[in-house]
């Protein structure tokens, strides 16, 4: 790329970075009619939702399920596409397939009430009348909090006092004074249920012994309104929305890292890429916010940085295929014989956030490509993507060598014991912390920026509207509303609608 002729050429606004977040903001902007230009460090679009080539199978890296497919229908209206009519869907059944060490299993399946005669066969009567009780409880969560902690502007003091004034009883329905565990055990008495619900509080990198109950909306999300494969794998979620940008008149350059934001007289005017500064109205970064906080001129802008969610080690097996497997395996830690297994999983949480190490007894997930996504393997072999959760980095450990995935050795003895996976079966690609925190920098390895580890963190997180300095705006996991494929979405949805809304002389 030419940065001289970039700056010749003008811009509007330059989003930096081309996970979910910046192409969500610069479709948005595209389709509004303002000249965006797009810079991706990597040589390809995605952020976290990657890809490799494995001995020419291409297999996912990274997110391996898709909740909220609206979210990306909003985004691609945009553009005049569609879900429907552009990125096929697919619902494999049983969708989950979680197993105990005590040998019970439970399906998950399309229909919920599919998924709860089979928590009665599994865990008793008793368990799927608490399921379906706790379900309700968490659906309640999801509508009341939703349209102001998620599809809206980020929640402030004047939330709260909104809330507190005009909607009281709401503000008991979200459950934000008790923990996530506290929640679950006041409803649930099966030890397995418990601890399915507790691996919840993964899918945002967070605690639930410190989480809010509030979070308990996600078993809702996945198991009332569904996960979905993506046709052909996740990154055709990737593709689809690259197609979105171009449609608009988005100019993407990848290969490009972007040095810093450029602040004069206390406003942004662009970015710095090596020796030249590309001058724009407007920058949305879609980065971790830790990369902006060293920079000049920034750091007081923005709030104090929470303590980082969970990494993670994650490999591609590759798996000789066998008929039966199920698109996604929770293989849950294993418990001593007739040990609760959600006191269990309570010490992996407390190895990862209390004692900052690699879980003594780690959960291990297993997404089967081919059945989750319809993707296609080698000729006798599939594709299994694994990982195994670790507590991010310290700032300081970032630049040190790499360490973290010899876990995923012994994870991968367990399910060979197990059978899950053949005895000869390879680990062709991994990755750990360290090569996350490089890829990704700012995030200390964190996999959903900062963590959820108390009841004000949703107010802790960083606007879309930096509103300390302007022209600068955030749209990544890192801010509001948060980490995971839907919400990054939106969180460039948002920053999108702040650079519209906003008073910006375009020139």
């Amino acid at each position: 790329m030419s940065t001289q002729s970039e700056s010749e050429r003008g811009h509007d606004v330059i989003v930096v970075g081309g996970g979910m977040g910046g192409l969500a903001a610069a479709i948005a902007l595209g389709a509004a009619g303002r000249r965006v230009l797009l810079l991706e460090r990597a040589t390809v679009v995605g952020g976290k939702v990657g890809e490799i080539v494995v001995d020419g199978v291409v297999c996912d890296t990274g997110p391996s399920i898709l909740t909220l497919p609206e979210v990306v229908d909003d985004v691609l209206r945009h553009a005049g596409m569609s879900v429907s009519e552009h990125l096929p869907l697919v619902r494999p059944t049983p969708s989950f397939r979680y197993r105990f060490s005590s040998g019970q299993t439970v399906d998950v399946e399309v229909e919920l009430a599919d998924t709860l005669r089979n928590v009665e066969g599994s865990l008793g009567v008793e368990a799927a009348r608490e399921l379906q009780g706790f379900l309700r409880y968490a659906e309640s969560i999801w509508k009341t909090s939703k349209d102001d902690f998620v599809f809206g502007a980020a929640p402030g003091a004047a939330t709260l006092a909104r809330l507190a004034l005009t909607r009281p009883i709401d503000m008991l329905k979200v459950d934000p004074l008790r923990s996530m565990r506290q929640a679950i055990r006041a409803q649930i008495k099966s030890p397995e249920l418990r601890a399915l619900l507790l691996r919840y509080a993964t899918y945002n990198g967070s605690d639930p012994t410190t989480a809010p109950a509030t979070l308990n909306c996600i078993a809702w999300v996945e198991l009332g309104l569904g996960g979905f494969g993506v046709a052909g794998g996740m990154g055709a979620l990737r593709d689809t929305l690259l197609r979105a940008a171009t449609k608009v008149g988005v100019v993407v350059h990848t290969g490009v890292a972007v040095d810093g934001v450029v602040v004069v007289d206390g406003r942004v005017v662009g970015v710095r890429v090596g020796d030249e500064v590309i001058n724009a109205a407007a920058v949305v970064v879609n980065a971790d916010v830790g990369w902006l906080r060293g920079q000049a001129g920034i750091a007081r802008a923005l709030p104090k940085p929470s303590s980082p969610s969970m990494s993670g080690a994650t490999m591609i097996i590759k798996a000789r295929r066998r008929a039966g497997r199920v698109a996604h395996e929770v293989v849950m830690a294993e418990a001593p014989k007739g040990a609760d297994p959600s006191a269990t999983l309570l010490e992996e949480f407390a190895d990862i956030f209390a004692r900052r190490r690699a879980p003594q007894r780690p959960t291990i997930y297993v997404c089967a490509q081919e059945q989750a996504h319809g993707r296609s393997g080698w000729a006798d072999h599939e594709p299994l993507f694994a990982m195994i959760n670790l507590p991010a980095l310290a700032a300081d450990a970032v630049d040190t060598e790499p360490d973290g995935v010899e876990v995923l050795e012994s994870a991968a003895a367990r399910l060979r014991t197990l059978g899950v996976i053949d005895d000869d079966d390879a680990i062709v690609w991994r990755r750990g912390p360290h090569e996350l925190a490089r890829r990704f920098p700012g995030s200390q390895g964190s996999l959903y920026g900062a963590a959820s580890n108390d009841r004000l963190s949703a107010f802790r997180r960083p606007a879309n509207v930096v509103a300390g300095l302007a022209g600068l705006y955030l749209a990544s996991g890192s801010a509001h509303p948060g980490g995971g494929v839907p919400l990054c979405l939106q969180s460039g949805l948002l920053a999108a609608q702040g650079v519209l809304t906003a008073q910006i002389d375009l020139g």
